[in-house]
């Protein structure tokens, strides 16, 4: 009967209304449909895509191929199938990533309370906000060595790096003096006045000479709130990053192996990471951009 027209309105009976006049559940008729070979009701209703699933799981499979970075989320996949064309919702791509195997594999997180740094971390313009931390990775011929970085809270864009056998805090502040080189033309005192640079609690931080040279180039310290990495989240994202796309994945021989690795890393991804919040667009290309519009 939900294929007769009727003859006022001339359209087809709905299905529910039906169903409710000879108190037939839905889903009866739709398994029914599915098991006589129904198309019409067995097939997903709404507009039909131009790709089939199938044609988009490969076109999928091609963009994880020859992306530069590994394990890509779904909203960055989705970014580059636009860019090849192939129009597809976020929850399409979601599920035929899921369905098919080709999400990162995530470890499973805990409920947080509330933080107790509730405001933004985030700039509008470039050189207002840095954060700096430091990871440790390993060496085969000089064991455990470490990476210091320097991250911009505006673009997303790592302004200074340092690998080191010494972790103390020269160390710390080689990427600090690389930033202020790269954003403010060079070093000498108060060059960078108006800079905050936000730091966790580590003793590298925590030093005096530390916040001597800070004072002396004219940087504000801030220091995150103790027991929140969410404060310092721009840099904590970032060393994320680094490890799931250049540290884990490489053996290092010794130091020098793992500085030339790392210095390749950081060039692509401040050249070609995707950056969401800024609309898809690399940490160099968003520096570019505020600058433009500054």
């Amino acid at each position: 009967m939900s294929r007769r027209r009727s003859p006022l309105m001339g359209k087809r009976y709905p299905l529910r209304t039906v169903c409710e006049v000879w108190r037939v559940p839905r889903s009866t008729v739709y398994a029914v449909a599915a098991a006589m070979g129904d198309s019409c009701l067995a097939a997903k209703r709404g507009p039909k895509t131009v790709q089939s699933d199938a044609e988009v799981v490969a076109v999928i499979r091609e963009v994880l191929t020859t992306s530069p970075f590994h394990s890509e989320g779904h909203r960055k996949v989705r970014v580059r199938l636009r860019q090849r064309g192939v129009r597809v919702g976020k929850a399409r791509v979601l599920r035929l990533m899921r369905v098919h195997g080709l999400l990162a594999p995530t470890r499973p997180g805990h409920v947080h309370g509330d933080p107790a740094h509730a405001g933004r971390i985030t700039t509008d313009r470039p050189d207002e906000l840095w954060g700096t931390d430091a990871t440790c990775f390993w060496t085969e011929q000089d064991g455990w060595c470490w990476f210091f970085g320097a991250i911009d809270h505006g673009t997303d864009e790592l302004v200074g790096w340092k690998t080191t056998k010494r972790g103390d805090r020269w160390a710390a502040l080689e990427p600090l003096y690389q930033g202020v080189r790269y954003a403010f033309g060079g070093v000498r005192k108060d060059v960078a006045r108006g800079l905050t640079v936000r730091t966790d609690w580590g003793p590298q931080y925590t030093a005096h000479a530390f916040g001597a040279e800070l004072r002396w180039l004219g940087i504000q310290h801030s220091p995150s709130f103790v027991g929140e990495p969410q404060c310092n989240g721009v840099i904590e994202r970032f060393m994320r990053t680094l490890k799931e796309q250049c540290l884990w994945l490489h053996r290092f021989i010794d130091l020098a192996h793992a500085e030339r690795e790392i210095a390749v890393f950081i060039e692509r991804y401040n050249a070609e990471w995707l950056v969401e919040r800024h609309g898809h667009c690399s940490p160099r290309a968003v520096r570019a951009k505020m600058q433009a519009a500054a």
